[in-house]
């Protein structure tokens, strides 16, 4: 794990400041894309088929709420 850390830091300290940036914002969506996925991924394998909707349904509860 510190050889992997050693590299990173000299990969990181080789980078433009501008390719920092650029290399920190798809860091940032990859990492928000996997929370969201298994946040997804948990929440399918807790539902149950009688949880879902159907379009109509879920239009009519909506015009009540």
């Amino acid at each position: 794990m510190n050889l992997l850390r050693i590299r990173m830091h000299h990969l990181i300290e080789q980078l433009a400041n501008e390719d920092l940036q650029t290399a920190w914002e798809l860091v940032q969506a990859v990492h928000f894309d996997s929370y969201m996925l298994k946040s997804m991924e948990q929440v399918k394998s807790l539902q149950q088929p009688w949880d879902i909707l159907t379009h109509d349904e879920a239009i009519r509860l909506l015009m009540f709420l």
